[in-house]
């Protein structure tokens, strides 16, 4: 396996190659929303999460209106392709956030559900710690700091059969190392004592 940690985003980045390579478009920062796909973006729920909802695709756009009670939206010629969809899009965020503003994150998932609208909540750190998929594919690993102290950190991924991998020590102290690495590098007791002295080290 081979794997750069830049892979992963780039393969989410979809059109921005041949946007660049076809029309010298260079995409800037758009905030959340996917620009020209609409509605794609990030909302939150009554009680304070974050869920990506994609309503995209002019099937699941009429069912999610329905869902949310817009059937002029949903009915509404205009709105039947991406194109109207997205000529209106601060129209329809709109919506969508006073929508999703005023229900909990339970009911809001249910409806989406429902309607089989794609959407799914954004974790925060304290979401993770008690998810079960989290829990049971081990991503994380408990450590304890120099002094005593347990923590978690993440856990080895990706998971590999063979060669599962293991974390067996958290990492040296800022500076412990740094004599020998020096004596190596030729510096004796004293060259290095005054390095020290010095603030150098």
């Amino acid at each position: 396996m081979d794997v750069a940690l830049y892979e992963a985003i780039f393969a989410m980045m979809e059109s921005m190659v041949p946007e660049f390579d076809v029309f010298g478009f260079i995409r800037e920062r758009t905030g959340n929303i996917m620009p020209g796909i609409t509605p794609s973006s990030i909302h939150t729920s009554a009680d304070g999460k974050h869920v990506q909802i994609g309503a995209n695709g002019d099937a699941i756009f009429k069912r999610f209106m329905l869902a949310i009670g817009r059937a002029d939206l949903a009915e509404d010629p205009t709105l039947a392709s991406n194109d109207g969809r997205d000529a209106r899009r601060d129209e329809l965020y709109g919506v969508i956030d006073r929508w999703a503003n005023s229900v909990p994150l339970e009911q809001l998932m249910r409806t989406l559900n429902d309607a089989e609208v794609p959407a799914s909540r954004i974790y925060s750190a304290e979401d993770m710690f008690s998810d079960p998929q989290y829990l049971a594919r081990e991503m994380f690993l408990q450590a304890k700091l120099p002094d005593g102290k347990p923590f978690r950190m993440p856990g080895i991924v990706p998971k590999l059969s063979d060669t599962p991998g293991s974390s067996e020590w958290v990492g040296p102290t800022l500076g412990e190392h740094t004599d020998q690495l020096l004596a190596g590098l030729g510096y004796d007791p004293a060259a290095i004592g005054a390095l020290r002295e010095q603030g150098a080290i």
